[in-house]
């Protein structure tokens, strides 16, 4: 079985003012995650699940199949980059998930995605 600690995820958010419209209670991010395969084999990325926090606790649970249209196979120590978008109903939240893979045996296993945040720039002390 493939050790889920072999692959890294890291994430950079970012506000998107122009597509917010704070008056309307819509905030809206993209964000940029990049998978490195730090193993010996490749890996393929089956699914992803999140779970989207606004500063009022109310989540939205979000799931499917592959990312941005795609179930990429990311070769040993390899990486795949993807960026995508959120919007929340405050101006602020949180994001964490998962991603589920299968191993170049066809094992499926799942990578967490570490929380991060949802954070304009201004909202920042």
């Amino acid at each position: 079985m493939s050790d889920p600690n072999t692959i890294k995820i890291d994430v950079k958010s970012r506000y998107l003012s122009d597509q917010s419209r704070p008056l309307n209670n819509k905030f809206v991010f993209s964000y940029t995650i990049t998978i490195n395969n730090l193993g010996d084999e490749s890996v393929q990325l089956i699914s992803r699940r999140w779970l989207i926090t606004d500063a009022q606790n109310r989540i939205q649970e979000v799931s499917g199949i592959g990312v941005v249209g795609e179930t990429p196979t990311i070769p040993a120590g390899g990486k795949y980059t993807y960026t995508s978008g959120s919007m929340i109903d405050t101006a602020t939240g949180t994001m964490e998930g998962s991603y589920q893979m299968r191993d170049h045996t066809g094992e499926m296993f799942d990578v967490p995605i570490p929380l991060f945040g949802l954070i304009p720039p201004q909202s920042l002390h």
